[in-house]
């Protein structure tokens, strides 16, 4: 298992009620593809630093994950490019210490491949 960061940027036109509805679907697109989220952060309505697809702001939120390694979470990422409320979105394997320092793999979970 590999531990990843997960940070989406819903667009900012979208109500609190859609935003919570994204985040849930992208909770089970990360279930379907084998994964398990450690941790959830919704950072909430944000203005960007420079505009967007015309837009000035967006609702973040952060999920901690572990994951198959390799091409697990492609379909995940396939989803969140075709989404038409997702305005950004980044996925990122944290390294091995870093995981191990937040605690996201236990003894068990020893990164593979």
């Amino acid at each position: 298992m590999r531990a990843y960061e997960l940070m989406v940027i819903v667009d900012g036109d979208v109500d609190d009620e859609g935003v919570r509805a994204a985040f849930e679907r992208v909770q089970a697109a990360i279930a379907a593809a084998g994964g398990e989220v450690r941790s959830t952060d919704l950072w909430g309505r944000r203005r960007f630093a420079y505009e967007i697809n015309h837009k000035w702001e967006g609702s973040y939120f952060v999920i901690e994950l572990v994951g198959p390694g390799g091409n697990a979470l492609d379909e995940v990422e396939r989803t969140l490019r075709l989404a038409d409320d997702i305005v950004r979105h980044k996925l990122i394997r944290l390294p091995d210490s870093e995981a191990a320092r937040r605690g996201l793999l236990a003894t068990g979970d020893a990164p593979v491949g």
